[in-house]
């Protein structure tokens, strides 16, 4: 059985290219060192508190940078200490109570490493609170009141860093 003309061109030409087929690593290699020195040099300036989406936290035009600590976080449903569900907001809502109980149970844990009112004074101990911007005053109040109650004497409110506003008069025409 003969091949058509055209069937032995095409199989010429894919015995011709095949050898000629190799792939080149070195630009791969050059996007990905610039990637990483990239990654590197921006990597210093990191937040050091866990972010999820379930919560829109407000901004700040402060420069300093938060240091590590115990965070509570506040979600529109929910009430996380360290990434544990605690309490739901619709309970503490609900709850007389001027504390959150199951908050203040769970602070007083000896998981919370360096918390332990032998390991420092109760004036620095820090907590954060990452509470959504919609959520109610009297939930973040109850939560700053446990925190207190608590033995923490630092609380600090994590906030985004906003861009400064320009001041009136550095704009000249």
């Amino acid at each position: 059985m003969s091949m058509s003309t055209r069937a032995r061109r095409m199989l010429q030409h894919q015995l011709r290219n095949r050898a000629d087929a190799h792939l080149n690593l070195i630009p791969m290699i050059d996007i990905l060192s610039v990637m990483v020195s990239f990654l590197l040099v921006y990597s210093t300036n990191v937040e050091v508190l866990q972010n999820t989406r379930a919560i829109q936290i407000p901004q700040s035009i402060s420069d300093k940078q938060p240091r590590v600590t115990t965070v509570v976080m506040l979600t529109r449903d929910e009430l996380y200490l360290q990434g544990d569900p605690i309490a739901t907001v619709a309970d503490i809502r609900a709850n007389a109570d001027p504390t959150v109980a199951a908050l203040l149970s769970a602070l007083d844990r000896p998981l919370l490493a360096g918390n332990a009112p032998g390991a420092q004074d109760i004036a620095q101990r820090e907590i954060t609170v990452m509470a959504d911007k919609g959520l109610p005053y009297e939930v973040l109040k109850k939560v700053m009141a446990t925190c207190t109650q608590a033995n923490y004497g630092r609380i600090s409110l994590a906030v985004l860093q906003k861009d400064k506003p320009v001041p009136p008069g550095a704009v000249r025409s």
